[in-house]
């Protein structure tokens, strides 16, 4: 099933697996209407009993060179970030695996959208960063994310100098997951994505939100890590699926409920 939300975001599903296109290349500069398009299909994209997973990628040279600095001006900055706020916490909310794809280089705004998925492949060549100090701003999502990444001596290095990563640097940073020959990157997030939905869709989003917790809070989450275990996860039609083909030696087959 494939669709497309008018102008600058394409989107489509297939196997469980929705692909997300930032479309307004070259650069991909995220402008406010862009910024709601985007919005719109990640939450669209939320809602579907298809998804199972979601990967982010550009179409262009560059994945994104960040939101528009005509938007930041002090008429639209009022919109803009709240909107974009908005954006960036429908990816780490999202309520399965996301996986960024930079094949080109990921500069303040598309930097923070990276920085908002929970995996990700980097293109050798690319850079990343966020040079918003340049123009004596600050990344506020960033601010937030590039801590619990990695780090905050990393995070404070990045934020006050702005300047970019090689993808080396990031992958040894934490910041991603993975560099690959640029022509390799689609792949490697296919390949991964389908690793993510071969296991059951409850289980996953389950381990997400503990995941997420883990990192946010460190051990105070145990507790309600644990109750998510025990009065949600193990109330899925697959974690008792799961069991039974352990002990059965066969392979489950999962109804991702």
């Amino acid at each position: 099933m494939a669709t497309e939300t008018e102008t600058y975001i394409r989107t489509q599903v297939e196997n469980g697996i929705a692909t997300v296109v930032l479309d307004r290349p070259p650069l991909n500069v995220l402008h406010i209407p862009m910024l709601e398009k985007l919005d719109e299909a990640v939450e669209s994209l939320a809602r579907s009993e298809e998804v199972r997973a979601m990967v982010l990628q550009a179409e262009g040279k560059m994945f994104s060179a960040g939101v528009d600095v005509a938007d930041h001006t002090p008429e639209k900055v009022g919109e803009m970030i709240p909107l974009f706020n908005r954006v960036c916490m429908a990816l780490l909310e999202f309520p399965h695996p996301t996986i960024a794809v930079v094949a080109g280089h990921a500069l303040g705004g598309g930097c923070e959208l990276v920085l908002c998925c929970d995996l990700a492949v980097m293109a050798e060549g690319a850079k990343i960063g966020q040079p918003e100090i340049h123009l004596a701003a600050f990344a506020p999502v960033a601010a937030v994310r590039l801590p619990a990444l990695v780090g905050y001596r990393a995070a404070a290095d990045l934020m006050f100098t702005g300047r970019s990563l090689e993808a080396k640097e990031a992958l040894e940073m934490g910041l991603v997951n993975a560099v690959v020959p640029a022509d390799e990157v689609e792949g490697w997030a296919k390949e991964k994505a389908n690793q993510v939905v071969s296991m059951s869709g409850a289980a996953q989003a389950n381990n997400k939100v503990a995941l997420q917790l883990g990192a946010a809070q460190g051990r105070q989450a145990l507790a309600e890590i644990e109750r998510i275990y025990l009065e949600e996860l193990m109330k899925t039609e697959d974690a008792i699926e799961g069991l039974d083909a352990f002990i059965e030696k066969r392979p489950p087959v999962w109804k991702h409920k």
